[in-house]
């Protein structure tokens, strides 16, 4: 994570995020369904999972989404402002295994950036994600002169 906002001249169409990879844990997945308030039961409970025809619990889209959303601020840094997420799932997240972030920056107006994010684990792609951001521009950053 940066702790210094990247601003916007900073940024080009095609800058690759570094890859960020997050072991998926049954904590994790269960955690993920309390914090966004998902309660379905395969969120939490493998003996149901099963029933439902998975072999195990599987991360929600609500958790999905904020991993999403964090890998991107995260590479931003604490000055941006998340707009747009939209996200496509692909194979489940079960416990055990890794999701492997990467992202590249598709598109650069205004005072935004669009960055395209993929989510991968061993069965395949999980995500497919698109997260628009507002940046600081180098002029929003500038301090006026205090008159002395």
């Amino acid at each position: 994570m940066t702790t210094r906002t990247r601003r916007l001249d900073e940024i080009s169409v095609g800058d690759e995020l570094p890859e960020l990879q997050i072991p998926v844990t049954r904590t994790v997945i269960v955690a993920g369904a309390l914090a966004t308030r998902d309660f379905e039961d395969v969120h939490h409970d493998p003996q149901r999972a099963e029933e439902r025809g998975t072999p195990d619990t599987y991360m929600s889209i609500n958790n999905t989404n904020g991993l999403v959303g964090r890998y991107v601020t995260d590479w931003t840094g604490p000055g941006a402002v998340l707009t747009r997420l939209s996200t496509r799932l692909g194979v489940p997240n079960f416990s055990g295994g890794t999701l492997v972030l990467t992202g590249q920056v598709k598109a650069k107006q205004a005072d935004t950036v669009t960055v395209a994010v993929t989510g991968t684990n061993s069965k395949g792609v999980h995500t497919t994600s698109e997260v628009t951001l507002r940046l600081p521009t180098a002029e929003s950053c500038q301090q006026p002169e205090v008159a002395r």
